[in-house]
């Protein structure tokens, strides 16, 4: 199947900038991840996404899902759920493992729903 690639441009645009604030990712009590390395991704009319290094998300939780999406201005995108004393919470986290160029700099790179854990900047 062949996808069509879109270039961020006027009409969608998409800017990557190192944010210079704290992120911290909690689940109830627990800290997920805690960064002064993270990415905001900023997308046309959508809020902001903190992308945190995958290296400053605590690997005990994290569980391999099998979803997998499209973004047209990203690339195919790979979930991780979260492992609690409850159970497992399913596709908390996403990541574009190989970008496209117009987003290289998130490779390596994980972004959390913020419906789903609580996120703080600052």
């Amino acid at each position: 199947m062949t996808r069509e690639q879109k270039i961020p441009g006027p009409d969608h645009p998409i800017t990557v900038e190192k944010n210079p604030q704290r992120v911290t990712v909690r689940l109830g009590d627990r800290v997920v991840a805690d960064t002064t390395a993270a990415l905001e991704l900023r997308e046309s009319t959508y809020p902001a996404a903190q992308y945190i290094p995958l290296a400053d998300v605590d690997q005990s939780l994290l569980s391999d899902s099998e979803t997998t999406t499209y973004c047209p201005f990203k690339g195919d995108a790979s979930y991780y759920s979260l492992k609690t004393s409850d159970g497992e919470l399913t596709d908390v986290i996403w990541t574009y493992r190989t970008p496209y160029d117009a987003v290289a700099p998130i490779a390596g790179h994980v972004s959390f729903y913020p419906d789903k854990v609580d996120i703080s900047v600052g």
